[in-house]
């Protein structure tokens, strides 16, 4: 039975948009959020918004990569760990999303944020630069870290409220370490919730769009937070395969 708990931060979600899932990203207090429903052959593709202009240095979704990113493995490695991803008593998360395929984790502001697995940091903004009701783009998320498992799998978390110190870009991470803290920032809506990722690295850093998640999340977080080690590895290699890292 859910607690008094888990269903106010559940009546909070539904009558929020979910952070991410505002066609415009602006907020209100009137419009429901509309979830698309998890395709079994089929990732949806989201919706084309003007994009951001991204900050100096990194690389758009509409850039070349200049390498070729490495392929990931068809299997986690033997002994991988994986754990959810946010540790707390009170949790809960959408087994769908609004416009692309991701996961919003809902716990109070302040809880602790871990690393799926081990393997490496790839980005990391301690700057929150959204602004309110700007078109999607790399800013949308905050505050955010990005690891590259040793599965080959990348998994991304943003809205935090902070960053642990020493994550940094090259950094290993174990199973578990906590990366920071769930919050609200970007275009979070104001709402505590840790917005959650997974992908295969493609250009490894820049590539917002596909960053942000291409695969649905769900039946891992489940695993995971029941202490089980489904990996996501085959999943995110057929999607590379199918779409050529275009999201």
């Amino acid at each position: 039975m859910l607690s008094l708990r888990t269903l106010s931060v559940l009546t909070v979600a539904a009558f929020s948009l979910a952070a991410c899932g505002s066609p415009s990203d602006a907020p209100t207090t009137t419009s429901a959020p509309q979830f698309l429903e998890p395709s079994q052959s089929v990732v949806p593709t989201p919706t084309p918004g003007v994009p951001e202009k991204a900050p100096a240095g990194t690389v758009t979704s509409s850039a070349t990569p200049k390498k070729t990113p490495s392929k990931a493995p068809a299997t986690a490695p033997a002994g991988l760990k994986y754990a959810f991803p946010v540790k707390a008593s009170n949790v809960a998360f959408h087994p769908t999303h609004s416009k692309y395929p991701a996961t919003d984790i809902f716990a109070d502001c302040g809880e602790t944020v871990v690393a799926t697995t081990s393997g490496v940091v790839l980005e990391v903004s301690r700057k929150d630069q959204y602004v309110k009701g700007a078109p999607d783009g790399p800013l949308n998320g905050g505050l955010s870290v990005s690891i590259l498992g040793d599965d080959g799998v990348r998994y991304y978390g943003s809205h935090l409220s902070k960053i642990q110190t020493g994550i940094k870009a090259g950094v290993r991470v174990k199973t578990g370490q906590q990366l920071g803290q769930v919050g609200h920032t970007g275009n979070a809506n104001n709402v505590c919730h840790l917005h959650y990722g997974i992908s295969p690295p493609c250009a490894k850093t820049g590539d917002w769009k596909v960053r942000r998640g291409v695969v649905w999340p769900a039946t891992f977080l489940k695993s995971w937070r029941a202490k089980g080690n489904k990996s996501p590895v085959a999943t995110v290699v057929k999607w590379k395969k199918s779409h050529n890292c275009k999201a």
